[in-house]
């Protein structure tokens, strides 16, 4: 009975945890910047892109031996940087990596609440994990774990 309850209670913790994260001002953020990548602009430039990809996805098949390789490789460069360059796409994609970075935070919080040695991947090289073995235990054991 006593397991139960505790799992109630866990259970209704965790409710509360993702209530507070879909009510972040990172998630609030993040929806906001995704609407807005709806504009014509913006939809365009990805669209074009998408297509430039499917031609230089088959143009690649063959490398430089193909007659399109060059024409294709600077048209598909060229609709890579405008859409790098456009305004929404990056708010959107800065939104996307300060609600990963609140994500993540909240992972290692939680790992690191239930045993130090639990390593968890954030998908951030720059993101400091709080471990006694950063590097993995396939170091050979340099940073002190039994490896």
């Amino acid at each position: 009975m006593f397991a139960t309850m505790e799992s109630l209670a866990l259970l209704d913790l965790s409710d509360e945890l993702s209530a507070m994260i879909l009510e972040s001002e990172e998630r609030h953020n993040y929806i906001a910047k995704k609407q807005a990548l709806q504009n014509i602009e913006t939809q365009s430039k990805i669209k074009a892109f998408a297509k430039i990809k499917e031609q230089f996805e088959e143009v690649e098949r063959f490398g430089r031996y193909h007659p399109d390789y060059k024409e294709v490789t600077r048209k598909t460069r060229h609709l890579k940087r405008e859409l790098d360059m456009d305004a929404s796409i990056a708010a959107f994609r800065q939104a996307e990596m300060d609600f990963q970075s609140l994500l993540d935070e909240i992972s290692i919080m939680l790992a690191s609440a239930v045993s130090s040695h639990i390593k968890v991947p954030t998908g951030n090289p720059f993101f400091e994990q709080k471990s006694a073995c950063s590097s993995g235990c396939g170091s050979g054991g340099g940073c002190g774990c039994s490896a």
